[in-house]
């Protein structure tokens, strides 16, 4: 059986190297390329084609969502599993909906972390029980956010207050680091959800439900 390519992304060098290290050890793993941030990360699965990336979610410059993001867009069949020391359901959320494959704390213990790795490669997903109990009380929650009463997503929030700030699709893709195609995407889901036609419609949707005021 061939192994397992892996492209590792973290901002810290520290928990990079040990990574690099303790599943270097995994006989099936083969560790293709370190990145310290999302651009890095997306070059790496270009120049590497890793089957996997264990991803962190908060580095400089392009975040680790950003970068699931474009990497899903370019290369659908790279597997990801999202490494983070927080436990904020909006990431796991973000991430999910780009279509990672998975979502891991960086506590983890490194044979749990492999065992992880060969689950997803197999076709599996990987959510901790924790993250998916929080993830269900989200999307059921009887009272939703003001700014979420139409069930958008923290990304397509993001998207609408530059829309609604004036920024042309070129402007938003750069600023949240998505290529125009996506951005696009974003903007016929907002559409479609606020039930309105145009940029003006949507921005004063937006204000007049309180969306802007976050």
């Amino acid at each position: 059986m061939e192994n397992i390519k892996v492209l590792l992304a973290d901002d810290q060098e520290l928990i990079l190297e040990s990574l690099h290290i303790v599943l270097s050890m995994e006989p099936d793993l083969e560790i293709v390329g370190l990145a310290k941030n999302g651009k890095e990360a997306v070059e790496g699965c270009e120049q590497f084609k890793p089957d996997m990336v264990l991803m962190d979610v908060n580095m400089p410059g392009m975040d680790g969502v950003a970068a699931t993001a474009l990497i899903k867009e370019r290369m659908p069949a790279t597997k990801i599993i999202m490494l983070t020391s927080y436990k904020e359901v909006e990431y796991v959320l973000a991430a999910l909906s780009h279509g990672a494959e998975g979502y891991l704390l960086k506590a983890i213990h490194p044979k749990d972390l492999a065992a992880g790795i060969r689950v997803v490669q197999a076709g599996g997903t990987l959510i901790s029980q924790e993250m998916a109990s929080k993830m269900i009380k989200n999307m059921n929650s009887a009272t939703p956010a003001k700014h979420n009463e139409f069930g958008l997503t923290a990304r397509e929030i993001e998207v609408l207050h530059k829309l609604a700030a004036g920024l042309r699709n070129q402007e938003i893709a750069e600023a949240l680091f998505l290529s125009e195609g996506t951005v696009k995407n974003y903007i016929s889901t907002i559409y479609s959800k606020l039930n309105v036609k145009g940029r003006r419609e949507a921005a004063r949707k937006a204000r007049d439900s309180g969306m802007m005021d976050r």
